[in-house]
């Protein structure tokens, strides 16, 4: 599926895309600038297992996302008794002038991609069905500036919290036809992993806008596609990729 070469590229062979909006299909994997890093606590953990810190930059309406979400997630139970992961995550905007109101989704797929969008659907219902899940077109579509807004302040509750309430976005819009913009779900997701004061969050428009804006310009502006990942501030990693790249990914990273 994939190869490792000295030069830290890996090229993947494979008809599907694994970017949301892509500009090439080959990526690279490789280390972050000086200028880039971002701030690291500390490089071990109190158990003397070595810390993987991962900055993932995604968008909530992102199907490879969500697929990178679920394969990082069984590569992480797969290696956590050798590393300990602390996971944040960081907005993109896939559609800057997507509509708050929100628009029915299948046509506004079917309008993006012409002649393209049965054959999306198909592969992507066929990918989803190969983790478990149902991937659903029903519903609307439109911003995800609310959503990005109440991740980043999951995020000031815990990291944990953050990540689990990026899963139930995900499935919430991916498998059961909710919209990212509609209040009630995000409160309702909220809910479900544990965050506090979301309503109150929420109620006012600008709160938050100018944070998710600071991590849009932080995290975003030198990307082209997500999900995107920068692991233990060294190294950089595209797209819904299956575990195996991310555990040798891991490897790496802590070298």
């Amino acid at each position: 599926m994939f190869r490792y070469t000295n030069s830290v590229l890996f090229q993947f062979q494979h008809p599907m895309r694994l970017l949301c909006l892509p500009k090439s299909f080959s990526f690279h994997f490789q280390k972050v600038s000086k200028n880039q890093r971002i701030m690291a606590q500390s490089s071990g953990s109190n158990n003397g297992k070595k810390l993987i810190r991962i900055d993932v930059t995604s968008d909530s309406v992102c199907p490879w996302c969500f697929v990178g979400k679920r394969n990082l997630d069984k590569a992480i139970a797969q290696s956590k008794d050798q590393f300990d992961f602390e996971i944040k995550w960081h907005p993109y905007f896939l559609d800057p002038s997507a509509p708050k109101e929100g628009v029915n989704k299948k046509e506004y797929y079917e309008k993006k991609f012409g002649s393209r969008a049965h054959g999306i659907l198909a592969r992507m219902t066929e990918i989803f069905r190969d983790l478990g899940l149902d991937y659903d077109m029903s519903g609307l579509t439109g911003s995800t500036l609310d959503s990005h807004r109440l991740i980043y302040f999951a995020g000031k509750q815990g990291l944990d919290k953050q990540h689990a309430l990026v899963e139930e976005i995900y499935l919430g819009y991916f498998t059961r036809g909710k919209f990212v913009g509609d209040r009630e779900f995000l409160l309702e997701s909220a809910e479900k992993v544990g965050v506090e004061g979301a309503a109150e969050f929420l109620e006012n428009p600008n709160t938050g806008v100018k944070e998710v804006n600071e991590e849009l310009e932080k995290y975003s502006a030198n990307i082209s596609g997500v999900p995107h990942y920068v692991i233990n501030e060294k190294h950089q990693l595209s797209g819904g990729q299956p575990p195996e790249v991310f555990l040798r990914a891991f490897q790496v990273a802590e070298k």
